[in-house]
């Protein structure tokens, strides 16, 4: 059965969402939805899709959807995901979201507890852990291949010139790192943060806490640290993940796209240079939107669904326990 979906925001995400369903065969895309009528009249005859220019009069048409993407922004990137996910959770659409879920915690709750009630599926674009080389290394961790776990180190730079708040590298940025970090060890116990504020190449002071330190213990004793940058990256990379146990160690590199397995008994390694998924941005649509359709295809519980808004709801209280952190000088219980 062909599934039948919208996309509600299409801007530059929202586009990239609207492409990937457009091309996946199991799809119909049938609406496009924006508040700004020239947004989603293009994108309609773009996708060849009916435009919308409220989730309630697309809600009011008659329309059938299976589910909807959320690709709203607002504040700090979240702030506008509430209103639209409410109104499509309400009306029994499932829903998958864009991160982070949001910047209000209040919010985030509410809009995974009605999911949970009306028992719909409910996902959040948490991309990097759907990359091929992300799903290797999640396999090598439950096999037991490198034993016990120990430590896990995170880091994520990139520059953006984008603030428009103290928080906005934390929770716009972040929802990956942290939600990457809990996909390989499980949920955190307790968080302590250090930030600071740099300044742009140009010498201009930012406004936001554009450099941190988040220091993790999670629940089954593994500990480890987040390195966050909106001024490093760019020819340093974006993304590298370590993580080490009794038997081995693995490190995902660039973005996950390389990935290698050390055996702590033998100088012998297990490399890969690239799996597929993170060398163009809108190859991790592909994978995580792929995935999304497979499963709704599927009809996988509500609780199971992979890359779920509970998840996204943890990461992003793991961002506001950071930043609690750090405003207190004190080590944050979750």
């Amino acid at each position: 059965m062909t599934l039948k979906v919208g996309v509600v925001g299409v801007g530059n995400i929202g586009s990239i969402h609207a492409q990937v369903y457009k091309d996946n065969p199991k799809v119909e895309l049938v609406a496009v939805c924006d508040i700004i009528p020239e947004k989603a009249d293009n994108a309609a005859r773009k996708f060849g899709a009916r435009a919308f220019y409220s989730v309630q009069q697309m809600l009011d048409s008659g329309i059938h959807l299976d589910a909807c993407s959320v690709c709203t922004r607002g504040e700090e990137n979240g702030s506008e995901h509430y209103q639209p996910t409410i109104e499509l959770l309400r009306a029994g659409i499932a829903v998958l979201g864009e991160k982070p879920i949001s910047n209000v915690v209040e919010e985030g709750e509410e809009m995974v507890a009605l999911a949970r009630e009306k028992r719909i599926p409910y996902a959040i674009n948490l991309n990097h852990r759907f990359t091929p080389a992300a799903r290797r290394a999640r396999e090598w961790v439950e096999s037991g291949r490198l034993g016990k776990l120990h430590l896990i180190n995170m880091r994520m730079w990139i520059n953006n010139p984008v603030e428009t708040s103290p928080w906005f590298h934390l929770r716009a940025l972040h929802p990956h790192s942290f939600d990457v970090m809990r996909y390989f060890c499980g949920d955190v116990r307790r968080v302590a943060a250090f930030m600071n504020k740099g300044e742009t190449p140009a010498g201009k002071p930012r406004v936001t806490y554009s450099n941190a330190q988040v220091l993790l213990e999670f629940e089954n004793g593994v500990v480890g640290n987040l390195t966050g940058s909106y001024d490093a990256g760019g020819g340093y990379g974006l993304e590298f993940c370590d993580v080490a146990g009794s038997k081995g160690r693995f490190l995902l590199e660039e973005a996950c796209e390389r990935l290698t397995f050390y055996r702590r008994d033998s100088i012998e390694t297990e490399s890969y240079q690239y799996l597929g998924g993170m060398r163009a941005f809108p190859e991790t649509f592909k994978s995580r939107i792929g995935a999304w359709i497979d499963q709704l295809e599927a009809g996988t519980p509500c609780d199971r669904i992979d890359g779920s808004g509970e998840d996204a709801l943890k990461a992003q209280k793991i961002i506001e326990a950071a930043i609690r952190s750090f405003q207190t000088r004190t080590i944050v219980d979750l």
